[in-house]
């Protein structure tokens, strides 16, 4: 029979010290906390699923030795996210013994024995595990797998939250330093690419590149790029209708999953060649007119977030609007020698 635990009185006074924490991590504490403390766990571990990893990787824990969190010895298997995710959690009554769990001796050297792990999840979609540990073989009655699946949904919002206000911050920066660039500079290279590295870096992908219509319409000039060898920026002409031609036709951004298999795709045994996985190619526009491309390569099979592919739409509208002001800059200037040269000649008659 499990053990009577008035588990409302201990959310609401998670609720009222959540009003205490400073930031994430601290937040993060409150809830390995409680966990422990109610459940009698010995330590208790967030862990987040990195894209295209083999396994999930530890962000935030409790009660865990800082060598054994640090080491590659305390991520967890991915498989583990499968068994979460048909049956709603893991159970093992021993780490040590399972052969589920990989590394166990090392959980053993750590006093881990029973471990529980319920799903984080953000928005119905599954971004991590929560895992308590106990420092002895024992069983968990479902209202305990319940309550730590309400903890663990109160650190997906902490995450979620965190994650919101880290992209806010992402996109602020990406967009000040782009003003920035236009105001101090009129060289739209130079512009471009710092636009390509910034971003890159923002969006955690392997490289960025941007490409423009040359005057007859056939083919994608580059004119800016981050992070591709040599090799692959001469492999060739790009052609505007056999390189993802749809940003181009629909004006509209275009996601390839697999760059070393889509038809769409121009090079594909040179993508495969160079690391490239999946792309995002974004039309640059100048008011109606398609003028090329901005297109981001990552390294491993990645789905863009409706919000990373409007920051990346309205970042090709600015590279569109420099490109723009640096043709009349340089119009301008023509104009300018030109009325120089005319009002010298007229001069000269007299």
């Amino acid at each position: 029979m499990a053990p009577k635990t008035n588990y409302f009185k201990t959310m609401c006074n998670l609720g009222r010290a959540f009003g205490t924490a400073r930031n994430r991590y601290e937040l993060l504490d409150l809830i390995f906390q409680s966990a422990m403390e109610t459940l009698q766990g010995k330590a208790a571990c967030l862990y987040l699923i990195e894209s295209g990893k083999e396994d999930l990787a530890p962000v935030a824990q409790r009660g865990l030795s800082e060598t054994y969190f640090r080491s590659r010895e305390s991520r967890l298997a991915r498989k583990i996210v499968t068994i979460v995710k048909e049956q709603g959690f893991f159970f093992t009554r021993d780490a040590a013994a399972d052969p589920k769990l990989d590394q166990p001796e090392a959980k053993k050297a750590e006093g881990i024995a029973a471990i529980l792990a319920v799903p984080v999840n953000v928005k119905g979609r599954i971004i991590g595990v929560f895992c308590l540990f106990t420092d002895s073989p024992r069983e968990f009655f479902e209202d305990e797998r319940e309550f730590l699946m309400l903890l663990a949904q109160q650190g997906g919002g902490v995450m979620e939250h965190a994650h919101l206000i880290d992209q806010l911050r992402q996109e602020t920066k990406l967009f000040f330093d782009l003003a920035v660039n236009f105001s101090g500079s009129l060289d739209v290279k130079e512009i471009l690419d710092a636009m390509t590295k910034d971003l890159a870096t923002a969006l955690g992908v392997k490289a960025a590149s941007i490409r423009l219509l040359d005057e007859g319409g056939e083919n994608l000039e580059l004119v800016a790029s981050c992070c591709l060898s040599e090799k692959y920026l001469g492999k060739g002409p790009v052609s505007a209708k056999k390189s993802i031609a749809q940003a181009l036709n629909n004006q509209k951004p275009v996601i390839i999953p697999d760059a070393a298999t889509d038809k769409r795709v121009q090079y594909r045994k040179m993508n495969r060649e160079e690391g490239i996985v999946t792309i995002m190619s974004v039309p640059i526009k100048t008011k109606e007119r398609v003028i090329g491309v901005l297109r981001l390569y990552s390294a491993v099979k990645r789905e863009f977030t409706p919000d990373e592919i409007k920051l990346v739409t309205a970042l090709a509208y600015l590279g569109g609007l420099a490109i723009q002001n640096a043709s009349l800059y340089l119009i301008c200037q023509a104009d300018m020698k030109n009325l120089k040269d005319e009002l010298w000649s007229h001069r000269s008659w007299f």
